[in-house]
């Protein structure tokens, strides 16, 4: 993965989430995906922090979206490392986040951990 193709995929990545467009939103991940968060267990989706495949995502994001219906991201910085990238943004209130993608294809992610500025867990 270059800078650039890392930095369009942040970038697009960042629209979809604050289009509130799920269909968009899903495109940027894999099938077969595992995907760490804190907020899994916050919303009380289950108590591992952990979703394993894309169906599941659909329905965890679907409750985030009903939750923060003012999501609004704002984009700071993109790292690029071998096959991943880190997009750290300004989050729901201010808050800020950071997520590892790591991909199996160039543009969609197979493992992802989300971090979070002063969540803590249930």
């Amino acid at each position: 993965m270059t800078q650039q193709q890392a930095d369009e995929f942040a970038e697009q990545w960042i629209e979809a989430w604050n289009s509130h467009d799920l269909d968009r939103i899903m495109a940027h991940y894999s099938e077969d995906l595992i995907f760490y968060s804190p907020v899994i267990v916050s919303l009380g989706v289950n108590d591992k922090g952990r979703i394993d495949g894309k169906e599941l995502l659909q329905l965890y994001f679907k409750k985030g979206l009903n939750a923060y219906p003012e999501l609004n991201f704002k984009l700071l910085h993109v790292f690029c490392g071998i096959d991943s990238l880190v997009i750290q943004y300004e989050s729901v209130n201010g808050k800020l986040a950071a997520e590892l993608m790591q991909f199996g294809m160039p543009t969609l992610a197979t493992r992802v951990a989300c971090h979070y500025q002063n969540t803590n867990r249930q």
